[in-house]
């Protein structure tokens, strides 16, 4: 297997300076043809906190190029293998060096680096935090809106934990929880088997509205709706049912 390839800014204290990590909060950006957008988040991103590691998930276009004009460190990974991986990924190379927290941010744009702070004051106590979408549920599709809804209200019931938005990528991890309960699965199912893994072990998972640049995500998603759904509905009660004979 091919291995991924590592570009770290050369600026001292920039994301590829581990010696700074322990007790530090990193920034991740998992990444697939996002070349349009890519190197504005990162860059906004990096006016909060200074480490920025962009996954580009085995893009065809310059994804990686416009993330490392932005000043943000990228890894490259050879093949498409799903947003679980791209973030599965992130959490080894940065949990690896010492990063106690990672704030994950969608590279199309929909999700603010300006709010950042407020996942960093919700985390108190947490170990998972939510961006959290559900008053602007209005503004998007009826399609997306009611699948937000549906998918919010039946991963809650699995978590046996009221949540409002489920399927929010913009969220904080810390080390402790991916340590405990991993982030197995490859793509879009991952984000909402680990709410469901961490609530039902015990683990805090916090929620807080949040701005965002759009409310709608369907033209710059990768989201299959049919295929994608099933393959979370699995994933989720197998997170909710794993372990028991």
């Amino acid at each position: 297997m091919t291995s991924p390839s590592v570009d770290r800014p050369s600026t001292d204290g920039g994301a590829g300076a581990p010696a700074s990590a322990a007790g530090a909060v990193a920034v991740a950006i998992p990444a697939y043809q996002a070349a349009a957008s890519v190197g504005d988040v990162a860059r906004r991103a990096l006016g909060v906190l200074p480490h920025v590691l962009v996954v580009d998930d085995g893009s065809a276009d310059d994804t990686a190029g416009a993330a490392r004009r932005a000043g943000a460190e990228v890894l490259s990974l050879p093949v498409n293998r799903g947003k679980g991986n791209a973030l599965r990924t992130a959490f080894g190379e940065l949990f690896g060096r010492g990063f106690d927290v990672v704030v994950t941010v969608d590279a199309d744009g929909q999700h603010l680096p300006e709010e950042i702070p407020v996942l960093l004051a919700a985390a108190a106590g947490a170990d998972l935090v939510l961006g959290t979408r559900e008053r602007l549920f209005a503004e998007m599709g009826r399609v997306r809106r009611l699948s937000n809804r549906l998918s919010s209200r039946a991963i809650s019931l699995l978590a046996g934990q009221p949540l409002g938005d489920v399927q929010t990528g913009f969220r904080l991890y810390r080390r402790r929880l991916i340590d405990a309960v991993g982030f197995p699965e490859p793509r879009f199912e991952a984000e909402s088997a680990v709410v469901v893994r961490a609530a039902r072990r015990g683990f805090r998972v916090a929620a807080v509205p949040v701005r965002l640049g759009f409310a709608d995500g369907r033209t710059t998603s990768h989201y299959r709706p049919v295929v994608d759904s099933l393959r979370i509905a699995a994933a989720v009660a197998r997170a909710r049912f794993e372990g028991r004979a």
